[in-house]
C-alpha cells in the first residue's frame, strides 16, 4: 500500500523572465528556512531548453525550479510550509530585505483554520510568496 499522508507533488517549475534576478532573490530568502540551491542546469545550446535552477533540502533532489525566459502567470501563488511561527517571520523579513514587496504581514489567518499563521510578499517578478505554519503559537 502507498503512504498517502504526505504531498503527492514531486516538483514544481516556475517560469521567470530573468533567472539571475530570481536566483539572487530566492538564494537569500529560501536559505532563511533551510532550503538551498541543489542544481543548476544551463540552457540547451540548441535552444530546446532554457536554463533552470532547482532548490530543495540539502543533499536531496530539487523540488522547486526556476526556469529562465518565461512569463509569470496571473495569480501565481506559492506557499512554503515551515515548522514555527518564528520561521514565518524570518522568511518574511528575509524576503523584504531581498527586495520583495509586502502583501500581508505575518499573522493568524482564521479564515483558513484556527492555527494558520502566514506572511505574504511579492517576489521581484510579482509572484505571491508565503511562508505558513499550521501549528499553534
Amino acid at each position: 500500500m502507498t503512504d498517502r499522508s504526505g504531498s503527492r507533488i514531486d516538483h514544481l517549475n516556475i517560469a521567470v523572465p530573468d533567472l539571475a534576478v530570481a536566483v539572487a532573490f530566492y538564494d537569500a530568502v529560501l536559505s532563511s528556512i533551510g532550503i538551498t540551491k541543489v542544481l543548476e542546469i544551463p540552457a540547451d545550446p540548441g535552444g530546446a531548453r532554457p536554463a533552470m535552477t532547482g532548490y530543495g533540502w540539502p543533499d536531496r533532489k530539487p523540488y522547486f525550479w526556476l526556469v529562465d525566459e518565461g512569463k509569470v502567470g496571473t495569480n501565481m501563488h506559492l506557499a512554503f510550509t515551515v515548522d514555527t511561527r518564528e520561521e514565518v517571520r524570518v522568511f518574511h523579513d528575509a524576503a523584504l530585505a531581498a527586495g520583495a514587496t509586502e502583501r500581508e504581514a505575518p499573522a493568524v489567518r482564521p479564515e483558513y483554520h484556527e492555527d494558520y499563521y502566514g506572511g505574504f510578499v511579492d517576489d521581484p517578478h510579482g509572484i505571491n510568496l508565503e511562508a505558513v505554519c499550521h501549528h499553534p503559537g
